[in-house]
């Protein structure tokens, strides 16, 4: 069953995730025109979106709140480039600019593990890697990914896992009928 973002969460939510799918939507809309992408849906704390133009299919969020310093925007999408042949390939956007010795790692249901990456981005080091994280995101309730900023400060970056795996698997679907 295909659940909306406020039918999910409690009446304490609605507001920061009202606010936190709009900050989404809007970081979207400014990095390609709004018309290239198509809405798959949103579940959750997650949502789906088809990029025809590309063509690529993703699922995407943002992670908790934070009254931190950012110096990014920060999100995680979980990608499928169908002419490229890649699926399940994973990305997070860091919310603080990377030392350049850092290590930057991802920690999902118990399991960890240690991504590559620079500047404020971070990927798994191979598709053996993507898969596993993948996998590791439809069973747990979070992800948190560390690393240590410019400054040598460390900082985490949490996610909700609430509608992943769903917005995952509209993002492969939508991808696959092409």
């Amino acid at each position: 069953m295909r659940r909306t973002l406020f039918q999910t969460c409690p009446s304490s939510k609605p507001l920061r995730l009202r606010a936190v799918l709009f900050a989404m939507i809007a970081g979207l809309a400014l990095t390609t025109p709004l018309s290239a992408k198509d809405s798959l849906g949103v579940f959750s704390d997650w949502g789906a979106f088809r990029d025809a133009a590309v063509p690529r299919c993703y699922a995407i969020a943002m992670p908790a709140a934070s009254r931190l310093q950012r110096d990014f925007e920060p999100f995680a999408t979980i990608g499928t480039w169908p002419r490229r042949g890649l699926r399940g390939q994973v990305h997070f956007r860091l919310s603080r600019k990377l030392r350049r010795d850092s290590s930057i790692t991802v920690s999902i249901g118990g399991k960890r593990f240690e991504l590559t990456g620079g500047g404020g981005d971070a990927w798994a080091r191979d598709r053996t890697m993507d898969a596993a994280i993948v996998a590791a995101m439809r069973s747990a309730d979070r992800m948190v990914i560390r690393a240590t900023d410019t400054r040598g400060r460390r900082f985490s970056n949490t996610y909700s896992l609430a509608g992943a795996a769903t917005a995952m698997d509209a993002a492969t679907l939508a991808c696959a009928r092409r």
